[in-house]
Parts: structure tokens; sequence; C-alpha cells
């Protein structure tokens, strides 16, 4: 039998995938409980609302993000350290999973998005944004908000061609960027 937080694991995780894909509209509770093998009540009952769902899916997302990036003031890291492990976020996302940046996705829609869902990708955002001024600071080169959205929009244009690769040169030269 599965636990009830083995259950819901399940359910966001298959709720993401969908999301990383198509957005906020490509959830569903039916293909959800589909996907598991469960019914659709089973989906409601861990989260009422479509935006609970939402909402718990970009949290979690949040989470591992912010655990792979580590201390932005690591003392025992340079910015360079840094700035290559913020890189890594987007490379591993479409390079090896094929998947956008959950809050990329969900940014470009979020005036569209429940107030829970755009507050959560907003906190996302707002906190990348205070990660990585910390994680540079001091840093003549490197402005956050210019590498965020340099990331950002290259994973959009990157995907919208079907083009990988562009991602990949624009890493490279983030990553060559001299940190002073």
């Amino acid at each position: 039998m599965v636990k009830i937080s083995e259950r819901r694991e399940e359910i966001l995780s298959v709720a993401e995938t969908h999301m990383r894909a198509g957005g906020y509209d490509a959830i569903s509770f039916r293909e959800i409980a589909t996907a598991i093998g469960i019914k659709s009540a089973s989906v409601h009952y861990h989260f009422p609302q479509k935006s609970d769902l939402g909402e718990a899916v970009v949290t979690r997302y949040a989470e591992r993000v912010f655990a792979f990036l580590g201390r932005p003031d690591d003392p025992a890291e340079t910015p360079q350290i840094r700035l290559k492990r913020l890189c890594d976020v987007y490379a591993m996302a479409l390079l090896e999973e094929d998947l956008n940046c959950l809050c990329c996705v969900l940014g470009a829609e979020s005036k569209d998005l429940p107030s829970p869902v755009a507050g959560a990708v907003s906190n996302f955002f707002w906190t990348m944004l205070d990660w990585a001024e910390r994680a540079f600071d001091g840093s003549d080169t490197l402005r956050p908000a210019q590498v965020i959205s340099t990331l950002q929009g290259a994973m959009v244009l990157a995907t919208a061609i079907k083009q990988p690769e562009i991602l990949r040169e624009v890493i490279e030269l983030l990553e060559a960027t001299q940190v002073n």
C-alpha cells in the first residue's frame, strides 16, 4: 500500500512534468489520476483545488532548485563556481531532461494564473534574484537580473525554435565571463 506522502509526491511529480512541458493549463486532475493509476477524487484529496496543486508544485520545485544552488555566500566558493551551478540548473532542465524551468514557463503566463500560483512564481524569482545578488556580490561583471534574464530568455528561444544548442552557447558565454 502506498503511503499518503508517497502518493502526494507522485501527484506533484506528474503535475510538474506536465506544467514544465505545457504550462498551468496542461494539468488536469483526471490526467494526473490516470497517469498514476488512481481516481481523480484521490488527487482532490491531496489538493482540493487546482490552484493548491499548482502552488505546491512551484513551492517544491523552488525548494529543489535552491537546495541545488546552495548557499550564495559560502566563503569556500567563488562567484564563478556559483555562476556555473546556476547555469547547470538550466542546462540540466533543457539539455538533459528536455524540459523547461517550471517558473520560466509559468512566469510567462503569471498574469493569468490563480493568485496563489502566481505568488509562488513571483516568490521564486524574487528569491532567485536575492540568491544571485548575494552569490555575485562585489562583481562588476555579473548583474543578477541580467544573468537570470539571459538564462530564461535563452531557454525560451531554444525551446521555441527547437535548437537546444542556443542555451548551451549562452551558458558557455556566461561561464566565460571574467568575474571580478
